[in-house]
């Protein structure tokens, strides 16, 4: 039997099974419920956090016969009809491969047709903001007067690159990134129904490696299955990823600090013997200290931080060692490094030199340029 990867086979297909969208699942329903469906939408946000699946989930909702509170029934005809993935009423455009100006004109001939057992046609087009200029407009006078019988819905992850006109003629939605006490707990579930056993603290490795994206965080999840025997653990996690537990982080900060230059470049050549990945290490460098940053400044720093109390207890340690400044300046030294790792020839040498440069005082890009 083939594999169906996990954030396909658990893509929500209800407004309810939609995580960390509250904000806009619970508007459009009311929207569907109340008579109130716009006629053209904006979807904007990260990529992975449920713009396209929030998308169809509304095109089945506002054509259901019978919806409940805006939600669809599932059970009435036209929801079985359109739970199909090829349904001639909700029609999904990828406007990456289609942005020509004769593509938009080939939809403008389209809506004219009324749907086929459906009160409404439904067209989503992904990544908008690849359309030419000329599609743009093509597009324009057809997202201002639209068919009462068509409903357009634009996603995108660079809103920035839509012309005004376009975006004065949607409904603007802004999907959030999802948090890791959220993304843990979809975990928890999604790995129950499998019958997969974990450790809690690989599961919020996992949550914290998909950086808010629900889709990275099941397609990390599956890489990991796929991987461990039988369990996943802290250090399967860590073994995929390359990534490192905050115990290394702790002792690389706790030499910074002691300005110990010696044991500083021992451990990076420890790590470097271990695998790991350096580019990956030096983002989390930059992460350790804004936990620190955070540790130190909030009142409730378990909330943001969502950290095991044993790190937790650590990192509250360390914080005292050292001051607000100089955190923020471990931050613009690692935080900053990013276009630096990716064309580096040498990137234990890069972290060496960003590392000792952050811990005597210095000043990294002039570091860099010598």
């Amino acid at each position: 039997m083939e594999h169906l990867a996990l954030y396909r086979k658990y893509r929500p297909r209800t407004f309810d099974e939609v995580i960390g969208q509250q904000h806009i699942t619970k508007t459009l329903a009311h929207q569907i419920e109340n008579g109130k469906v716009g006629h053209a939408y904006l979807f904007t946000g990260s990529r992975g956090i449920g713009k396209t699946s929030v998308a169809r989930i509304f095109a089945r909702a506002v054509n259901c016969e019978d919806n409940k509170n805006g939600c669809a029934c599932g059970k009435c005809q036209t929801c079985l009809n359109l739970a199909g993935e090829n349904d001639i009423n909700i029609i999904e455009i990828d406007a990456a491969s289609n942005n020509r100006v004769d593509d938009i004109r080939e939809i403008r001939e389209k809506v004219k047709f009324m749907p086929v057992g459906a009160k409404y046609k439904v067209y989503i087009i992904d990544e908008v903001h690849m359309l030419t200029d000329s599609a743009f407009n093509a597009l324009l006078k057809t997202l201002e007067e639209p068919p009462a019988h068509v409903i357009f819905i634009l996603a995108t992850t660079e809103v920035h690159k839509l012309p005004a006109t376009i975006l004065s003629r949607c409904v603007r939605f802004d999907f959030r990134l999802v948090s890791v006490d959220n993304l843990t707990k979809l975990l928890r579930n999604v790995l129950d129904s499998e019958n997969i056993a974990y450790d809690d603290d690989a599961l919020k490795l996992i949550a914290a490696s998909g950086e808010g994206s629900v889709r990275d965080t099941l397609s990390i999840a599956d890489s990991i299955c796929a991987y461990a025997d039988g369990k996943l653990t802290k250090e399967s996690v860590l073994q995929v990823l390359g990534t490192t537990d905050y115990d290394n982080l702790i002792k690389f900060y706790d030499l910074m600090l002691d300005k110990d230059i010696g044991g500083l470049l021992a451990h990076i050549d420890e790590l470097d013997k271990l695998g790991k990945n350096i580019s990956v290490f030096v983002k989390e460098l930059a992460r350790h200290a804004r936990n620190l940053l955070i540790v130190s400044t909030c009142k409730d720093a378990q909330s943001v931080l969502n950290l095991p109390a044993e790190a937790l207890e650590k990192y509250e340690v360390q914080a005292k060692k050292t001051d607000d400044k100089k955190l923020i300046s471990f931050m613009q030294a690692f935080g900053g490094a990013e276009n630096d790792l990716r064309y580096t020839l040498s990137p234990r040498l890069l972290l060496e030199t960003l590392a000792l440069t952050a811990m005597m005082g210095g000043n990294v890009e002039d570091a860099k340029k010598n």
